[in-house]
């Protein structure tokens, strides 16, 4: 097990505290995580698979922005903020599609999918007007683990003479950041590069409605003290979990076993399909769980991955979209990977129930101070604190009751 279980009582305080309500509640707290956190940060927005072919597009959000993520044909993966630089209506008005050129349906301001500015009425008669500074301004874009993530870093304002206004301003490190946080969780890289995420192909995919605040998630994915009251499905495939101790504690790195007689990771402990080829033997019959903040989150077990990602739309809603992995062949044959897929929508919607049972009393008077971490959440105080410090917040008083 990740920690034994508490032999004698700890030293100090068994309780440690959690934000103040208002820190799941308050708008202009919300507006500033938006700023800090998802428009500065890494975020996995697609599946690359999902643009297959040269001008297929995609529209997705980032914090306050919408991108539009294109594959083009010279360039490879592009992304753009979906404004025309013209009067800034949006430039694509449906969710995906697929054409030759971008284009606004307010002027004809026309694009090329690399984003450069290639038509608009009268432009020739315009010859002072630089194509290039008037190109659709450009989002950060790397591949990862098959997945395309984005990083919308402010453009710093007013640029130099001569320089491309599309040009945004560097971005973090991808590997001193997102990399580095998958080391962190989940020891070497390689360690979750050994699932081949990037070859796997999307078996389903769930898109849930969540009326709760991101980092109600966020901490309730990172334990497992509630598992024995709302998942009677994942501790019956995974025993340990129902002991309260999950697979994030701070520091350690921990794959839970299956029980005995469990023979794969389904909503029934039935066989699964077809074992992920490269995974260590210690990586046999296990279950590793990370988050990659702000809004990942890798669930690896021998013969599937399950990816979410988050995207915050209000202080007390989130969109959660999760993917189950598997192998090319297995979702080419069509192999029934259902019992695979439910166990872990069970899992989601217990969770997600939970989360949404907790957003109200955010703004009760009793959680006016907040609440408090028992010793198997204590890993949840160093993400309060790197929340706290990503948007300049204090954290609340001690969470000894009034």
């Amino acid at each position: 097990m990740i920690i034994d279980q508490l032999d004698t009582p700890l030293t100090g305080s068994s309780l440690r505290p959690t934000p103040a309500g208002a820190a799941y509640t308050d708008a202009g707290i919300f507006s500033s995580e938006q700023a800090e956190i998802f428009e500065k940060m890494w975020n996995a927005v697609l599946r690359v698979e999902s643009l297959a072919s040269p001008g297929q597009w995609r529209t997705v959000t980032v914090g306050r922005e919408e991108i539009i993520v294109v594959r083009t044909r010279k360039a490879g993966i592009k992304a753009y903020l979906n404004v025309c630089r013209h009067r800034g209506m949006r430039v694509c008005t449906t969710a995906e599609g697929r054409s030759k050129t971008l284009q606004c349906g307010y002027h004809a301001w026309t694009y090329a999918l690399e984003g450069e500015l290639v038509a608009a009425p009268n432009l020739t008669s315009m010859p002072d007007v630089d194509r290039g500074e008037y190109g659709l301004k450009t989002v950060h874009v790397r591949e990862w683990l098959g997945y395309i993530w984005v990083c919308v870093t402010p453009t710093p304002g007013g640029s130099a003479p001569g320089a491309a206004a599309s040009e945004p301003s560097a971005p973090p490190s991808f590997e001193e950041t997102v990399m580095a946080e998958v080391s962190t969780r989940f020891g070497e890289v390689q360690s979750l590069e050994n699932y081949g995420i990037e070859g796997l192909r999307v078996g389903e995919t769930r898109r849930y409605e969540v009326a709760a605040n991101w980092k109600l998630i966020i901490e309730n994915f990172m334990e497992c003290y509630h598992c024995a009251t709302i998942h009677p499905e994942l501790t019956e495939v995974i025993p340990e979990f129902a002991e309260g101790w999950a697979s994030q504690a701070k520091d350690e790195i921990h794959g839970a076993s299956f029980g005995a007689q469990v023979q794969g990771f389904t909503v029934d402990g039935s066989a699964g399909v077809a074992a992920l080829p490269a995974i260590a033997p210690e990586q046999d019959r296990k279950y590793y769980a990370i988050t990659v903040r702000p809004q990942v989150f890798i669930n690896t077990v021998p013969d599937h991955v399950i990816f979410h990602r988050m995207y915050p739309v209000s202080a007390s809603k989130t969109i959660v979209e999760c993917d189950w992995l598997f192998l090319p062949e297995v979702v080419e044959q069509n192999m029934d990977v259902s019992r695979s897929v439910e166990l872990f929508h069970r899992v989601n919607l217990q969770d997600f129930e939970a989360c949404e049972q907790t957003q109200p009393s955010m703004s009760s008077r009793a959680y006016h101070d907040g609440g408090a971490l028992v010793p198997s959440e204590h890993h949840i105080a160093e993400f309060h604190q790197w929340w706290a410090d990503r948007i300049g917040a204090q954290l609340g008083p001690s969470a000894k009751p009034r």
